[in-house]
């Protein structure tokens, strides 16, 4: 066997491609592009093809009251709760593939903000629901958002629109577009790795033919 792990250490290493998403919770078209195109993107890819990053802030404002940051949202209160919700699970898993389902959960659900027990029984019962409400409604939150606020206040150029998506650091219009029109098949072509087998490689089946009349 020693041959065959030689030749996998000679290779080197291809960096994934890297999104960054921008984005705010009750936004609708936010929402649609996590749970259509991100989360099955990530379900398909190997995590060495692409890495994930989650800014949940969107078109919010802050403002600091007496040391201690508020936020205004553009969907309203319930939105910022949301944000901190996410912001906080994202702490407290600290693993991606731990609290990205959560997210997910919570995003494709009837309501983001109401359905955290639920979502936490089935996809991550070890994390403590306790803990996760005390970031949410302390200064561990609220500083956590801050930090996303200046990420999203950085861009360069300034996001627009939600949502807001880097690919490799990077906002164009035209990568904005091949994302939501299909994420998966961008991160194929950019990704300079051997190409996984969502991508269609060589061990993927072969599309059926149609069926002509």
């Amino acid at each position: 066997q020693a041959e065959s792990r030689c030749a996998n250490l000679s290779r080197p290493a291809t960096a994934p491609v890297e999104l960054s998403l921008f984005y705010e919770s009750l936004c609708p078209a936010c929402r649609w592009f996590l749970v259509q195109q991100l989360f099955t993107a990530w379900l398909l890819l190997p995590e060495e093809a692409l890495s994930i990053t989650l800014v949940p802030y969107g078109n919010a404002q802050e403002r600091n009251v007496s040391g201690k940051w508020q936020f205004q949202c553009q969907h309203g209160s319930e939105e910022c709760l949301g944000n901190m919700i996410e912001t906080c699970l994202m702490h407290e898993a600290q693993n991606f593939s731990t609290y990205f389902p959560l997210i997910f959960c919570l995003e494709s659900g009837s309501s983001v903000t109401k359905n955290l027990e639920a979502c936490l029984q089935v996809y991550a019962p070890q994390l403590d629901a306790g803990r996760v409400a005390a970031c949410v409604q302390g200064d561990a939150g609220a500083n956590l958002m801050h930090r996303n606020a200046q990420l999203t206040e950085a861009l360069d150029p300034p996001h627009q629109y939600v949502p807001w998506i880097l690919i490799n650091g990077k906002h164009t219009e035209e990568l904005q577009e091949q994302a939501q029109t299909s994420l998966l098949g961008l991160v194929c072509h950019l990704y300079q790795g051997e190409k996984p087998e969502a991508c269609g490689g060589s061990r993927a089946p072969k599309a059926l033919s149609n069926c002509r009349h």
